[in-house]
């Protein structure tokens, strides 16, 4: 597929296209580095539901062909999310909702981007690597209960005219 992708805010009618992208992306990503009883634990949560649905109205998507294919959510410094369906992959959709949210960062008066990944992520370790984040500090990924570890990746935001 080779459609266009344009960004727009999140629109409470993508509610069940995040929530298949966040469960793609879990699949692909996630669970295969999880204990069975964190995978069961997850799986029995209401977690993601209840994430986009308290914050989908923040949530930036990528749409193409009429189809929601990525998303972007931050807040202050720190990316909490930017999820593309594994299906979309390598069209530059990350890219895309990479750039926005340090674009509309920036516009806010941020300096330093957060972001975390898990080491495990190599994937997203290079993709952000290659976007100017550095792996600033790594600790205990209490988030999945899984013995996994978090690495915060930092990046110093600039306007596009500064070299």
């Amino acid at each position: 597929m080779t459609d266009p992708v344009t960004l727009r805010p999140a629109r409470a009618q993508d509610r069940d296209a995040l929530l298949h992208i966040l469960d793609a992306t879990f699949r692909s990503t996630w669970e295969p580095e999880l204990t069975a009883e964190a995978n069961a634990a997850f799986r029995a949560s209401t977690r993601v539901t209840d994430y986009v649905d308290g914050y989908w109205q923040e949530f930036v998507v990528a749409e193409s062909d009429g189809a929601v294919v990525g998303m972007v959510h931050w807040q202050g410094d720190f990316i909490g999310a930017l999820h593309v369906d594994p299906r979309q992959a390598r069209r530059g959709i990350g890219s895309a909702l990479l750039r926005h949210a340090e674009a509309a960062m920036l516009a806010e008066g941020v300096k330093i981007a957060q972001l975390e990944t898990d080491t495990f992520n190599l994937k997203a370790r290079g993709f952000y690597a290659a976007h100017g984040y550095a792996e600033a500090a790594t600790y205990p990924d209490e988030e999945w209960n899984s013995g996994l570890t978090t690495v915060l990746m930092v990046k110093a935001l600039q306007s596009p005219s500064q070299p």
